[in-house]
């Protein structure tokens, strides 16, 4: 595991200095503790810094090369078939120098070209270089669980695991993207190939960008198909999940390190453990955490999985100061980024690393097989569609009549649920996973920014919910359902999931690796009828047939809980006072972006309990901080902040 950096130049005698690629890597370096690595030859520089996890000897250091020096490669995140290819890339007389899974790259590379990382199997993003094309590789794995975010001036290629690094370089601007911003207050977090920053683009998942001479091109080498549909018998198939499931855990116990498990008592974080504890035997640490208020705390259930499987479980209670956490949240991301679940993910990571390196998850489990409550909203919502329209606004209408002070109410939910039913299916959803809507921006933003991102009728267009529509048109699915997943599989796992969980974990220096993210295990699971994941009120059916000798039935028929904060309560505290403070103050209204006065009533109706704006004033101080952390002080980035 390693965070990676460079730059590449071309043109007649262009020399990449090596010191701005030390300094690139240098701000890094909470992703790669261990050791630096930095090599330049004329017009290209490579840097790392280094996380040992496999092969901890000096024979693993990075940027690493193939056996004459042409081919050299930085490299990010885990092989996990490194061991079959590297016996078939010997078996062609390639030699290698190291047990580390990074050369396998080299080696495949040399046989395949950029093709290869058709070949791999694993969670990665890795620059390399080819001095006899003269060209630059970047690469990102199939699912987007490891971050490169690039920028291009058709001269000047720079790259990079965080902005942060991009930002060493001053030939990099350090501006807002307007564009972002406006996406970003629809989704919560910025949405791939867009980064906050104008002009530095997020490199997409399953995709591959080749630079050489002045030009880039961009491949999509990957996409998940949801056709055509598996007919084995349900034994059949829950056996085939069980031994892919079983699988792709047994690759990811591969470590020179200590290594355990993220708990949350839940179906999938459960269902690693009881595979781990199979494939292991004993000896497993799990790692839990929670709140005081009953209705945000799992660890009753993480204990009781816990003590099933005997692990040596580790707890702890967390009473955040979400304030005093903010600059440390708003320097690590490096975007803004407003999944408030960011907060409880970074004191798990904190607590995880006290005593392992590696951490299992169960990210990627919700998506695949169905979990998430929105899933079967979404089919229900469909068979209302054959009620008359004219009812169905009615009944959205009526929506707003109801209000609570509880984020995580009956009453809170069936207000959003009712609200969409009088549209169609991809823009209801959308107004299921958004902050705000374009039509909801009108009275945020003001008449400048709204003439520029809101359209003309905003009310009836897609705005920055196109980009759901998009995905829609792009899967090959035939249910509904399935489509919707697509989209949360494209975009919201990818640029909001992935995001949080890279992030908080590597400002740790803990590396996660997620079994149900598996390539082979998510293309099983979108080839399963949706019977086989969604039957009746039964989410995950097929998941929870594969363990249910495995697990106990608490967990089996626990309801879905999710990873949530409250921060309903926290802004009609303390945070409140902070929230105001940055959200009416010179630096923010000067901006240009909001109305004051619409701000002003979002923090006096929330905290007065006459709205739910909660997530709106977060999205909204992410954005302010961000500004002032890395627009205003760019030049004060690197020494005003902690960088752990």
């Amino acid at each position: 595991m390693c965070g990676i950096a460079g730059k590449l130049i071309d043109g007649f005698g262009a020399m990449v200095e090596p010191g701005l690629v030390h300094r690139m890597t240098a701000a890094l370096e909470h992703r790669g503790p261990d050791a630096q690595g930095v090599w330049t030859e004329g017009g290209i520089g490579l840097g790392s810094r280094r996380l040992a996890v496999i092969d901890l000897s000096d024979r693993a250091a990075q940027p690493m090369a193939n056996e004459d020096g042409a081919i050299r490669v930085v490299f990010n995140g885990e092989i996990y078939n490194f061991r079959e290819l590297r016996a078939e890339l010997e078996a062609r007389g390639h030699q290698f120098r190291s047990d580390s899974d990074t050369e396998t790259i080299v080696h495949l590379y040399e046989e395949e070209g950029p093709e290869c990382v058709r070949r791999l199997d694993g969670m990665f993003a890795f620059a390399l270089w080819d001095a006899r094309t003269r060209s630059l590789l970047l690469a990102r794995d199939r699912l987007g669980q490891k971050p490169l975010f690039y920028w291009h001036d058709g001269h000047s290629l720079v790259f990079g695991s965080e902005p942060k690094a991009l930002m060493q370089d001053d030939a990099v601007p350090a501006e807002p993207d307007e564009e972002a911003i406006h996406h970003y207050l629809t989704y919560g977090y910025v949405p791939a190939p867009w980064s906050a920053f104008r002009h530095v683009r997020k490199l997409a998942p399953a995709h591959y960008l080749v630079a050489r001479g002045g030009r880039v091109e961009i491949t999509r080498y990957w996409s998940l198909s949801y056709e055509p549909k598996r007919d084995e018998s349900e034994t059949a198939l829950t056996e085939e999940l069980d031994h892919l499931l079983g699988r792709a855990v047994e690759r990811r116990l591969v470590a020179d390190v200590p290594l355990g498990a993220m708990l949350s008592g839940g179906l999938d974080s459960s269902a690693i453990v009881a595979l781990m504890r199979r494939a292991t035997g004993a000896g497993i640490q799990t790692f839990s955490i929670g709140f005081d208020q009953p209705e945000y705390d799992e660890r009753p259930f993480a204990r009781s999985v816990a003590t099933a499987f005997d692990t040596e479980h580790h707890e702890l209670t967390i009473r955040p100061d979400a304030a005093a956490l903010l600059p440390r949240l708003v320097y690590h991301y490096n975007e803004p980024f407003a999944d408030s679940s960011a907060l409880p993910t970074w004191y798990l990571s904190e607590m995880a690393r006290t005593r392992v390196t590696v951490a299992l998850s169960g990210d990627g489990g919700d998506e695949s097989f169905l979990g998430y409550d929105r899933y079967a909203a979404s089919r229900l919502a469909a068979t209302l569609d054959r009620v008359p329209r004219p009812v169905r606004q009615l009944l959205a209408r009526g929506a707003g009549c109801l209000t609570s002070r509880s984020a995580r109410s009956t009453t809170t939910r069936l207000r959003r649920f009712m609200g969409g039913l009088a549209t169609d299916p991809v823009r209801r959803y959308g107004r299921w996973l958004s902050v705000m809507l374009d039509e909801q921006k009108l009275e945020l933003y003001t008449g400048d920014f709204a003439r520029r991102w809101c359209g003309t009728d905003p009310k009836t267009g897609d705005g920055s919910l196109g980009l759901l529509r998009q995905q829609w048109a792009e899967s090959d699915a035939t249910s509904a359902v399935e489509k919707l997943v697509y989209t949360d599989i494209a975009m919201y796992l990818p640029d909001d999931l992935l995001v949080k969980m890279d992030i908080a974990s590597m400002a740790h220096s803990l590396e996660v690796r997620s079994p149900f993210l598996d390539h082979h295990v998510v293309e099983f699971a979108a080839s399963l009828p949706v019977s086989m994941k969604l039957r009746g009120r039964t989410a995950k059916y097929l998941l929870k047939r594969a363990m249910r000798t495995r697990l106990p039935p608490a967990v089996l028929e626990r309801p879905k809980a999710g990873f949530g904060v409250p921060i309903d309560e926290w802004f009609r505290g303390s945070l409140g006072d902070t929230a105001r403070d940055l959200l009416l103050g010179k630096r923010a209204t000067e901006r240009g972006y909001f109305e004051t006065k619409t701000v002003r009533r979002y923090l006096d109706d929330h905290a007065k309990g006459r709205a739910q704006h909660h997530a709106r004033l977060w999205s909204l101080v992410m954005l302010e901080l961000w500004h002032q952390t890395f627009i205003d002080r760019r030049g004060e980035m690197m020494t005003a902040l902690p960088v752990s």
